[in-house]
């Protein structure tokens, strides 16, 4: 069944322009050097295993394009699909062996950097164009299959380039940049026994978070799915946010959150009371801006459907706060939001779960656990204006 990311990380936002993200950005300086068209990626191999396989799938910028890249950053477009998918032709490159690394050169493109170990990924095409893995699918070709993937958007503003673990948590890996300096930057890894340790935090967990977790049928640890897939899928209750919400509907009854979205425009305020089945949110000059539906889990961990944040200027920005919040516990703790201090997240019973264990095991405490966990800037994200290369790390599984 085709996948579509519920919604895109930092470097996806940053080819669209998304409101936020851009003034989080801000806008690239004209004197900067040019960004080429393609720059290095290297790959290093330090996960012990093989082989690899290293896929560059996206969209073409100068083209709204979709396809490939090759070895060489030569862009490949998909041809056409079928209703049912039709096999996609074969994009893989070899990635490195174990202990060595190998480079490959990135276009501008906005897509994904996909690595499988042990064998090759199933990619189809339909007529709408490619098929994702899902892997919350139990018929899905990948299923078995030890992958992951980073993503990133190369364009004339620079490189935007993040580890995700908005679908799921897996093979570990970092992404790093060098800058114009030579300095590098980078981030994405866990700490010593991390990976190990967040699927023992899950299974720790009461309330059927250890239900996210997928493995083969020897036993190997695949995968955990993200609270999103879990509650579609029955992994997890659909009533498991619902005592928090509960509690946020009945504390802002009464009392008024305020939010703040833009950290460079602080007198942009925005007031939520919550009437009935509504939290209304007005202006500085009392005038409704938005209104939201009492949200359910699905809309909280997916950061969609009554949770919706669309590209403007108001209802979008409020929502990916309200969104952080939510899957951060810090809405009943603090009634000025968002709440920027990863001291205060996660400490209600009733929380994502998956998102803590996942910043408890990062090595800077920073990742993408959520659609919008860029609230605040505890994503796991490198960027840079004018790249000289990027790295793709692949960690021990341990």
């Amino acid at each position: 069944m085709p996948h579509t990311i519920t919604r895109p990380t930092l470097p996806l936002v940053a080819a669209t322009a998304l409101v936020g993200a851009v003034l989080a950005l801000g806008t690239p300086d004209p004197a900067d050097a040019a960004v080429p068209d393609t720059i290095p990626l290297k790959i290093t191999n330090n996960s012990g295993r093989g082989p690899v396989y290293v896929y560059d799938l996206g969209t073409q910028l100068s083209t709204g394009r979709q396809g490939w890249a090759d070895a060489n950053g030569t862009f490949h477009a998909w041809p056409a699909g079928g209703n049912p998918p039709t096999p996609a032709p074969d994009a893989s490159m070899a990635g490195p062996a174990p202990g060595q690394s190998t480079t490959i050169r990135i276009p501008k493109f906005s897509g994904r950097i996909y690595f499988s170990y042990g064998q090759k990924l199933d990619f189809r095409l339909t007529t709408g164009g490619l098929v994702q893995p899902a892997v919350q699918n139990p018929s899905d070709p990948n299923r078995n299959i030890l992958f992951n993937w980073s993503e990133y958007t190369l364009n004339d503003g620079g490189l935007w380039l993040n580890s995700t673990q908005v679908d799921m948590f897996s093979a570990p890996y970092a992404v790093g940049v060098q800058r114009a300096d030579g300095s590098v930057s980078s981030t994405g890894h866990l700490k010593s026994g991390g990976y190990t340790g967040f699927f023992n935090a899950l299974r720790a967990q009461p309330g059927g978070w250890g239900n996210l977790i997928q493995t083969r049928s020897d036993g190997t640890v695949l995968r955990a799915l993200s609270p999103l897939y879990g509650v579609e899928t029955g992994a997890l209750p659909a009533n498991v946010m619902a005592d928090y919400v509960g509690r946020v509907w009945q504390k802002y009854s009464t009392s008024t959150l305020t939010v703040t979205p833009f950290a460079d425009q602080p007198n942009t305020r925005y007031f939520g009371r919550v009437s009935g089945n509504v939290m209304n949110f007005t202006d500085s000059s009392g005038r409704l801006v938005t209104s939201f539906q009492k949200p359910d889990a699905d809309s909280v961990f997916g950061c969609h459907k009554l949770l919706d944040a669309p590209n403007d200027a108001v209802r979008g920005p409020i929502s990916r706060t309200l969104c952080a919040g939510y899957n951060r516990s810090t809405l009943l703790t603090n009634p000025n939001q968002p709440d920027t201090s990863a001291a205060n997240f996660y400490r209600d019973a009733v929380t994502n779960q998956y998102a803590r264990a996942v910043h408890a095991q990062m090595a800077d405490g920073k990742a993408y656990a959520f659609a919008f966990d860029d609230v605040g800037h505890q994503e796991s994200l490198v960027n840079d204006g004018s790249p000289r290369q990027a790295y793709l790390t692949l960690d021990p599984l341990s």
